[in-house]
C-alpha cells in the first residue's frame, strides 16, 4: 500500500539537519510496513530490532553511546551498519525506555546514520519509567489509518484521485461520477482505513471478510489493553472503551459510560485510550478567535474513535443501511460525524497531533452546536455534517452572525455547491476543503 506518509520519509532522508525520527501511532495503522517498505526501496539494507519479538536484544542499549550500541547490533544480528547505506529500524521501542532515550544520542554523536524508530504505547513508557522525552534531538511523525484518498490510491481510482485532487467550483461534476465517487465512500464507510481491513477487501472482494478482520482487531485491542494498565485500571479502560462507539458525535458524559464509576477514574482511561491513539477527543471551543485551543472549555468535549471501519462493526451496524440510506442519518449521524473528523486528522500536519473542535453555546432557550469548527487563515470556519438540501442548519447560521465569519461548510452526500454563505461539500471531497476555502 502506499501511503502519504513515505513522502514526508523521502524528505527526512535528505534533510541535511536530519534528526533520529519517531512514528507514532496506534497498533495496526501500518507504521512497520511502511517503514520497512521504504527501506527496502530507499536504501541498500534495512535493519530491523523489534524489541518486543527479541526482548534480548535490548541489551544492547544499557551503555546509551550508539556507536557501542550499533557495534553490539553487528554482533548480535550477523550484519554491517552503515551510514548513508543502512536504515537503522527500531521497532517497539516502548519495550525498551532505554532504546528512546538512546534516540537523542544518535542525533548529537552518529548523525550521519538514518535511525527511525516506532512504537504505539510510547506515552506509556514515558510516563512509567520517567523518561525525559528527547526533544529538539528526536523529530516525531504521527501516523494513522488511510485516507478515503488513500483507499482510492489502493483500489486503483488514479483517474478518481486526479479528478479530486483537480476540482475547483468551475467544474460541474455529472451524476454517474457522483454516484460512482459516493459508492466508494459507502464502501470505505464500512471497511474504514485499517490496513488490515482494506487488504481482505482487496483480496476477497468481500465486506464480510473485512469486518469479520474488524471484530478480531477489536478484540485485540481490549486485550491488549493489559499492556498499559494495571488491574484496577484495565477495567476502566475497557468499559470505556466497549461504550465509547455509542458516544461518538455526543456531548461526552461520565454518568452515560458508568454511572458507578468515579470521573476521575474515567478520566484517567480516557488518558490511557487517548494515549494509546484509541481514541480522539473533540473539544469545545468558544471560538472567539484563534487559536482555537486557547479558547477550550475543558470539561466539555465529544470522542472520535480511531477508525470508521471499527466504529461501525463495533455499534453492529446493517451493512444494507449504508447501501440504502442517507449516509448522514445512520446511528443518527454518528458515522458521518466520524467520517468528517477522521478525514480532517488525516490530511493535517503529521508532525503535529491534531487537536479537532466543536463549537457549543449553551444559552437557556437557545442553545446551539456546530459539529466541527477550524482555523482557516485569519478566520474561524464553522463545518456542519448534515443531510442534503434538506437538513437544518441553524446553528451555522447562528455562529456565522455571532463570530462574523464569511462562510460555513456542510458536509453531506450532495453534489458539490457554492451558496453563500454556505459552501457545500459532498464526503469525498473533505480532502479539498482547506484549498477550496481557500480559491473560494
Amino acid at each position: 500500500m502506499k501511503r502519504s506518509i513515505e513522502d514526508e520519509l523521502g524528505r527526512w532522508k535528505v534533510e541535511p539537519l536530519r534528526m533520529p525520527l519517531l512514528i507514532r501511532g496506534a497498533r495496526q495503522v501500518g507504521k512497520s510496513f511502511t517503514i520497512e517498505k521504504f527501506g527496502r526501496e530507499n536504501f541498500a539494507q534495512t535493519v530491523t530490532v523489534n524489541l518486543e519479538l527479541k526482548p534480548t536484544l535490548k541489551d544492547c542499549f544499557r551503555d546509551l553511546d550508539p556507536k557501542k550500541i550499533v557495534r553490539e547490533l553487528e554482533l548480535a544480528l550477523n550484519v554491517q551498519i552503515r551510514p548513508g547505506t543502512t536504515l537503522l529500524f527500531l521497532d517497539e521501542v516502548q519495550f525498551c525506555p532505554e532504546a528512546i532515550a538512546s534516540l537523542r544520542y544518535f542525533k548529537e554523536l552518529m548523525g550521519d546514520l538514518h535511525v527511525i524508530a516506532a512504537g504505539s504505547l510510547l506515552e506509556f513508557a514515558l510516563v512509567d519509567k520517567n523518561i525525559s522525552f528527547p526533544v529538539g534531538r528526536v523529530q516525531s511523525i504521527y501516523m494513522r489509518p488511510l485516507s478515503f484518498l488513500e483507499f482510492l490510491k489502493v483500489m486503483e481510482e488514479e483517474a478518481l484521485i486526479e479528478f479530486i485532487l483537480d476540482f475547483d467550483w468551475s467544474v460541474e461534476i455529472g451524476q454517474a461520477v457522483h454516484e460512482r465517487l459516493m459508492e466508494l465512500v459507502k464502501i470505505y464507510f464500512f471497511i474504514g482505513g485499517m490496513p488490515g481491513a482494506i487488504a481482505k477487501y482487496q483480496a476477497t472482494d468481500s465486506l464480510q471478510d473485512s469486518q469479520n478482520y474488524l471484530m478480531t482487531l477489536i478484540n485485540l485491542y481490549r486485550s491488549d489493553m493489559a499492556k498499559y494498565a494495571t488491574k484496577t485500571q484495565y477495567r476502566y479502560l475497557q468499559i470505556l472503551f466497549d461504550r465509547a462507539p455509542e458516544s461518538v458525535g455526543l456531548r461526552f458524559k461520565y454518568a452515560f459510560i458508568d454511572a458507578d464509576a468515579k470521573s476521575r477514574d474515567l478520566q484517567t482511561a480516557l488518558d490511557h485510550l487517548t494515549w494509546a491513539g484509541l481514541l480522539n477527543p473533540i473539544l469545545a471551543t468558544s471560538a472567539g478567535g484563534i487559536p482555537l485551543q486557547s479558547q477550550v472549555k475543558s470539561k466539555v468535549q465529544k470522542l472520535l474513535y480511531l477508525d470508521i471501519g471499527m466504529l461501525q462493526t463495533a455499534l453492529k451496524v446493517d451493512p444494507l443501511l449504508f447501501f440504502r440510506d442517507d449516509l448522514t442519518l445512520i446511528h443518527s449521524g454518528s458515522l458521518a460525524e466520524q467520517f468528517v473528523g477522521q478525514e480532517l486528522i488525516a490530511y493535517a500536519n503529521p508532525h503535529d497531533r491534531m487537536q479537532l473542535h466543536f463549537w457549543e453555546r449553551a444559552k437557556k432557550d437557545s442553545s446551539a452546536e456546530v459539529d466541527y469548527v477550524l482555523s482557516l487563515g485569519s478566520h474561524v470556519i464553522p463545518i456542519e455534517v448534515k443531510a442534503g438540501p434538506t437538513g437544518k442548519l441553524k446553528s451555522m447560521h447562528v455562529f456565522l452572525e455571532e463570530k462574523q465569519s464569511p462562510f460555513g461548510v456542510r458536509i453531506c452526500s450532495s453534489i458539490p455547491k457554492k451558496s453563500p454563505p454556505i459552501m457545500t461539500l459532498p464526503f469525498y471531497l473533505v480532502s479539498q476543503l482547506q484549498r477550496l476555502c481557500s480559491i473560494r
